[in-house]
């Protein structure tokens, strides 16, 4: 017996767990309760009743009580149909059998709000965590016979508005404020003597779990013994003190115990019993647990010894079906098995910790998680209320989940900012009570600009310090209010041999990318009938109605196409950015997965019901995100024909095991032509290793192409890469006059002249936008506020181009129907034209897609007669950039070329006619403004 155990963790002990106990009774309390709304206004009793009956489990949303919210035309996330904040009371009659005479009865609510239990009207207290199960001891109260027990539930001023306004367990923007009880139910009866909040440590170098537990002894004469069990394994342990106390116990896994990982993720029970002095089973308890070592070695994460690489997801509760977080198994089982299917082995809970069933479902799949505590924004000592609150709940975590194997990493909460003193009191308690934690501050606290700080044992972040440009920058995407034209990603040509290690650089400890990519969708409005849930997307059909007032409507499902696949493209370069830096950590998403709150934000390959959109396989997002990704190191995505390319091939090796005999077999395809060959045999260890180059000579082409390099390996892994590739010399066009003088082209044309006009920026100042090459970050809205407020110039708002692709006009410039690399340099020399003044049945050849917050229309390119005479209106000029590489040199001239030839040609009949006068006021004289409604972000 061990009297040395910490005062911390006594603390941790002071509640029984809520797992099974198998000599315990209970009484499930699931089924119909009464309710009663304690706040209701009596003004809104005729559309609320305020009393009535009940389905527990389950929240007022869901049993269909509330006042009612009526359809809006709010973007700011999706609506609820029923919404209620305040004391809601819920009661019902339970019958205590005789046989629970003496013992101790305990009620177990599992996920709620803060609550009040009273039994015939005497009160049993209050409790308030929000993330793990809320246990009254009911036993003074509850004697055999028939009781009435009252829940009164708050999800209103109890909760501290920096918690309920903003974290992820609370907010509107996706889980809701919601009011009620989620999970479990029940009463527990048990003996006095009863074992009290299991812990369980595993130690997988000895192959063995230390048992730590409370056992509170009814008679000071009788010894009880505590009984260990594990893969045939027992241990047992005499208590002879007659007073309460703790104690602990080592319990050997036996010699072949697999150890918990992500490709291994082997699980064993951890049985521990109570006896009395006749050998009489008191109480038993069982933990399911893992036998792993997860830890952070220089800018490394380590599991078992073995490198891993974390490919995770932020999670932001996005359940729209129910408007809060599952409790069952098998919706879990989904989730992981889904996140599994892409190549995802982390997951970060953003401000909001997930239930017993998630835990258990991730030590099944071999998944890491870090949860968070319900915050974001400001910690200090000045808000006792908030902090005190959040100590609370740490408690419960730590109780409640550290047994967990996929427990491995936590932070205080999102983007925090305040006293890092007193942040540093929640992550000691954190490692005092787990040990095996690795723990930090907050991810992305203070935005980055602090860099690491004292104390954490790994940086989740968007940037590592302030730093010169992109220096700092841990991921490859930003707000116009960030960085200088939204980051690395908009800002830099194409290449392959992009890095975050000028960041990791500044980090003692692993440096894992915040919220990467961000990287916006077009709505798929065919989806709306999918929210038949509590919730209610208001917020797509108000994107719906705008885009049927703006006249895109009939281009929508081809806008959500050409976004989509360009926004696919950026999510995987963004991935292998991270995977190709020798010192990164990881990188969490946001996201694999939409977001429909926070003004809308629809970044994800799925959409909120995690159901595929159709942009990409899973296994072709494995090709950037699994286990072993093949890295080509492409120095640009364009080249010239005949130019001779070393390309460095790098595999990145995070399978727990070395990879012998490893061949990389490269083919490179396209036009008429195909090259191919293989790197020499090598064994590839663990982590990022170079696994040889490609030496090629690219064929002598007569005119541009698109050609795919393709990677492979007997074992399975495979990659690719579209590149552009453009004869050095480019032919003369003739009979086409090309000026950016609007003026001038009117002269031309009205001589009956086949025009290209590239409008000189100056003179289309006030009818155009910036181009912007990525699409847009999160959503438009939201940054377009936070660019306001900080007197910044905000993003252009685009997201990406739709192109008709079959044009005669792209003859000699390959293109699919959406951006692509090779337009890198067409888009950045751009100023898209707003044509809403133009009948909304014209469509330009090319036509950057608008946000849906503003939906403007627009024009890269379009053609039309202008009296006599003919013109193609080009919004761009990539022969204007300087300091153009001779691929991209080649590129920008084949470009013009290719419209010069068109336009020259037969097939150049514009069917659209404007007269002088309406081209000149397109030009020069801007249509109605859009007003764009501010949105609030706390970090900023």
């Amino acid at each position: 017996m061990n009297r040395n155990l910490s005062i911390a963790a006594l603390l941790l002990l002071s509640l029984s767990s809520p797992l099974t106990a198998l000599s315990r009774d209970s009484i499930d309390l699931a089924g119909r309760w009464n309710y009663n709304l304690t706040d209701l206004p009596d003004s809104l009793a005729a559309v609320c009743p305020p009393a009535g009956e009940i389905n527990l489990p389950g929240t007022l949303d869901s049993n269909g009580i509330g006042v009612p919210v009526a359809t809006s035309d709010v973007t700011d996330q999706l609506s609820r149909r029923f919404t209620y904040t305040g004391r809601a009371s819920f009661s019902r009659s339970v019958e205590i059998p005789q046989s629970a005479a003496g013992k101790d009865i305990l009620l177990n609510l599992e996920r709620t709000r803060p609550s009040r239990v009273t039994v015939d009207g005497y009160d049993a207290g209050s409790m308030s965590e929000l993330s793990a199960t809320q246990t009254y001891d009911l036993s003074p109260l509850l004697s055999p016979g028939l009781h009435t027990i009252e829940i009164t539930v708050d999800n209103g001023t109890a909760i501290p508005a920096a918690v309920r306004n903003s974290s992820h367990a609370c907010t509107e923007a996706t889980q809701t404020n919601w009011n009620g009880i989620i999970g479990d139910i029940s009463l527990t009866i048990a003996e006095p003597t009863r074992l009290s909040a299991l812990m369980v440590r595993p130690d997988p170098d000895t192959r063995s779990f230390t048992i730590s537990a409370t056992a509170l002894r009814g008679d000071k004469n009788s010894p009880l013994t505590v009984r260990a069990t594990c893969n045939g394994e027992v241990r047992t342990l005499t208590l002879d003190s007659s007073t309460p106390d703790s104690f602990t116990l080592t319990i050997p896994a036996g010699d072949d115990a697999e150890l918990w990982s992500e490709w291994n993720p082997a699980l064993h029970d951890v049985t521990v019993s109570l006896l009395d002095s006749e050998g009489t089973l008191l109480d038993s308890m069982t933990r399911r647990c893992g036998l792993r070592k997860f830890t952070a070695e220089g800018r490394r994460f380590l599991i078992n010894g073995h490198p891993l690489f974390l490919r995770g997801r932020h999670d932001a509760c996005v359940w729209p079906m129910t408007a809060h977080v599952p409790m069952d198994m098998e919706s879990w089982q989904r989730y992981f098995s889904i996140l599994k299917d892409y190549g995802i082995n982390h997951v970060r809970f953003h401000s909001w910790c997930p239930p017993e069933a998630c835990f258990a479902a991730a030590d099944e799949a071999g998944v890491y998680l870090q949860p968070e505590l319900p915050i974001w924004g400001e910690i200090d000592n000045e808000n006792p209320e908030l902090t005190g609150f959040l100590a609370n709940d740490l408690e419960g975590i730590l109780r409640d989940y550290s047994h967990h194997p996929s427990f491995t990493m936590f932070a205080i909460g999102n983007e925090l900012w305040g006293d890092t003193k007193v942040m540093r009191v929640f992550i000691d308690r954190a490692r005092e009570v787990n040990p095996d934690l690795l723990a930090t501050y907050g991810s992305n606290i203070y935005l980055g600009y602090q860099g690491h700080i004292p104390g954490e044992d790994f940086l989740v972040t968007c940037r590592v310090g302030g730093g010169d440009g992109f220096s700092s920058h841990a991921r490859a995407s930003f707000s116009f209010a960030d960085a200088e034209k939204g980051g690395i990603m908009n800002s830099t040509p194409p290449a392959t041999t992009r890095t975050f290690s000028s960041a990791t650089a500044l980090s003692p400890v692993p440096v894992v990318g915040h919220e990467t990519g961000q990287y916006q969708f077009y709505p798929d409005f065919k989806s709306i009938p999918k929210y038949t849930g509590v919730l209610r997307a208001d917020n797509l059909m108000e994107f719906c109605r705008r885009a049927a007032r703006a006249g895109t409507l009939r281009k929508s499902a081809r806008f959500h196409k050409a976004s989509g696949e360009w926004a696919t493209r950026l999510y995987k370069e963004d991935m292998e950015m991270n995977l190709r830096t020798p010192d990164m950590g990881g990188f969490q998403l946001l996201d694999i997965q939409d977001y429909p709150g926070q003004g809308t934000a629809l970044v994800g390959i799925l959409d909120p019901f995690m159901d595929s959109k159709g942009f990409i396989t899973p296994e072709q997002w494995r090709e950037s995100c699994g286990e072993v990704t093949l890295l080509a190191a492409l120095p640009e995505r364009t080249f010239t024909a005949g130019e001779h390319v070393a390309v460095p091939v790098d595999v990145a090796n995070y399978s727990g095991e070395t990879i012998g005999d490893l061949s990389v077999e490269w083919t490179l395809s396209g036009s008429d032509k195909s090259l191919g060959g293989s790197l020499t045999p090598l064994s590839v260890k663990e982590g990022l290793y170079r696994a040889g180059t490609i030496d090629l000579t690219l064929p002598s082409l007569k005119r541009p192409a698109k050609m795919q390099l393709r990677l492979s390996t007997a074992q399975g892994a495979a990659n690719k890469y579209d590149i552009w590739v453009y004869p050095s010399e480019v032919p003369e066009a003739k009979g086409v006059e090309i000026t950016t003088d609007y003026r001038t082209a009117l002269s031309l044309l009205e001589e009956g002249k086949r025009v290209i006009l590239i409008p000189d920026s100056a003179d289309v100042a006030a009818t155009t936008l910036g181009g912007l090459f990525q699409t847009d970050y999160w959503n438009y809205r939201m940054f377009r506020t936070i660019c306001d407020k900080m007197g910044k110039t905000p993003s252009p708002g685009t997201l990406g181009l739709l192109i008709d692709d079959s044009h005669p006009a792209f003859e000699y410039f390959p293109t699919d129907f959406h951006t692509d690399w090779q337009w890198f340099d067409i888009v950045s020399a751009s100023r898209p034209l707003i044509i809403d003044r133009l009948p909304d049945t014209v469509d330009p050849i090319i036509e950057p897609i608008d946000n849906v917050d503003r939906n403007y229309r627009l024009s890269l390119m379009m053609e039309c007669r202008v009296g006599k005479g003919r013109l193609l209106l080009l919004m761009a000029d990539p022969r204007s950039i300087p300091h153009l590489s001779p691929a991209r040199r080649a590129a920008a001239e084949w470009f013009i070329y290719s419209l010069e030839n068109y336009v020259a040609s037969k097939s150049f009949k514009p069917s659209l006619s404007l007269t002088a006068t309406q081209l000149r006021r397109l030009l020069t004289e801007p249509s109605a403004a859009r007003k764009i409604e501010q949105i609030r972000n706390i970090s900023y």
